[in-house]
């Protein structure tokens, strides 16, 4: 019946909710979230991550149609075209989207980069989006565990490629670096995105083979408003523990100046984001494995920069010791693309404690509820000289591809 209301996919908490908003525009389906922190008697329903990220999706989509009760604690979305950046419906900068990320935001920016990745490919145009403001945090964030945009550049970004979307055509410019504000909140970098590699359908990915061995070792130590000799230190601790181990290691160093973010009513600026931190990636003798890990010093400070090195660098290790082709910082991305590609079989390659992540399980249960198939899982048979504990996940492809954006 063409009259008929559309049938809502319903979910309650806000666990995975970029994630389910992002499922719902890329099938097309509508949802409905209820209970959001309902139950807290101090910060009901929506924070403003989860409100900012609403707006990023109204600016990037064309048709949408977003709901939010009085409370803020349920929410109804309507999913309509992904159009990307388009003049006049919503680029506001030449060829850009400008979205502002509020003083209150805990979250690092690349709460909003990943599942916006994870639509650029879709979009009916190109997807150029800077992120400002007095809430955008570039470094990794020590509470909510986000990572740091230069492990975002590094250990995500280059997996399009195993899709058929040339990482060659994304760029990611940092233009202010900025860390955590106290409390955990604001930061006051600046961040640009522009994806130009839209695609019909993700090719089928077949990354089940041996991880291979760890041939080079990169990384990027930051700090902001603080001595430029921090980095030399992280550096330094980080290489007293990796340099026995792999014999090509390089960590650059990018020292910012500290931010000035200024107050609502317009007095004088302070210095934000104030703080120093240390990406690391792994890269395989296996074309497409990579591994990475991130560290950066708590808002209330307290610690030294060697022990940000070190933390770090054993933290890339024991990621590595994880196994599979792909870390769980990254599983979340792959195995989407993996569900949303064409209609055959695809294999990936896992280690056992990424795949019994909670957040890797989430996904699986929300890929089949918005229709996808479910995933076969078995142990790697890999003979005797292949003597690990990985599982081989097997995603057949929905063959929706672009099917949100069509949605009129």
């Amino acid at each position: 019946m063409s009259g008929s209301k559309p049938e809502f996919l319903r979910f309650t908490g806000h666990r995975q909710f970029a994630q389910r908003l992002v499922l719902a525009t890329l099938t097309g389906r509508p949802i409905h979230i209820s209970k959001i922190r309902s139950s807290s008697p101090s910060h009901p329903g929506l924070a403003a991550h989860e409100i900012s990220f609403l707006r990023l999706l109204e600016a990037v989509t064309n048709g949408s149609v977003i709901d939010v009760s009085y409370s803020g604690t349920t929410i109804t979305y309507q999913p309509g075209l992904i159009t990307g950046t388009v003049a006049g419906a919503g680029a506001s900068v030449g060829d850009v989207i400008e979205h502002a990320l509020p003083a209150n935001c805990t979250r690092g920016v690349t709460y909003f980069l990943l599942p916006l990745a994870l639509l650029a490919p879709f979009s009916k145009a190109h997807v150029n989006v800077r992120f400002s403001g007095p809430g955008v945090i570039t470094s990794a964030t020590h509470a909510t565990g986000d990572m740091s945009v230069d492990s975002f550049r590094t250990a995500v970004l280059p997996l399009f490629g195993l899709f058929g979307i040339p990482p060659a055509r994304i760029e990611l410019r940092v233009l202010q670096r900025s860390c955590a504000g106290p409390g955990g909140r604001g930061g006051g970098g600046v961040v640009e995105m522009r994806f130009a590699s839209q695609v019909r359908l993700p090719k089928t990915l077949h990354l089940n083979r041996r991880p291979g061995r760890i041939r080079r070792i990169r990384g990027v130590a930051y700090c902001t408003g603080v001595s430029a000799s921090h980095n030399a230190r992280m550096i330094q601790a980080a290489r007293g523990v990796l340099n026995s181990l792999v014999s090509d290691v390089h960590v650059a160093a990018q020292y910012d100046p500290a931010p000035l973010v200024g107050d609502k009513a317009g007095g004088a600026k302070r210095k934000m984001g104030i703080g120093f931190g240390l990406s690391l990636v792994a890269e395989s003798s296996a074309a497409g494995v990579l591994y990475s890990a991130d560290v950066v010093a708590p808002p209330e400070g307290g610690v030294v920069p060697e022990d940000i090195g070190t933390r770090c660098a054993y933290q890339l290790l024991e990621i590595i010791a994880q196994g599979g082709c792909v870390t769980g910082a990254a599983a979340s991305t792959v195995l989407t693309l993996m569900a949303m590609g064409s209609e055959d079989v695809g294999r990936l390659r896992l280690g056992r404690e990424v795949v019994g992540r909670e957040e890797t399980i989430g996904l699986a249960r929300d890929l089949k509820t918005f229709g996808a198939s479910a995933w076969g899982v078995r142990d790697v048979d890999g003979g005797e000289d292949d003597n690990t504990d990985d599982v081989t996940i097997s995603v057949k492809g929905s063959g929706v591809g672009n099917v949100g954006r069509k949605v009129a």
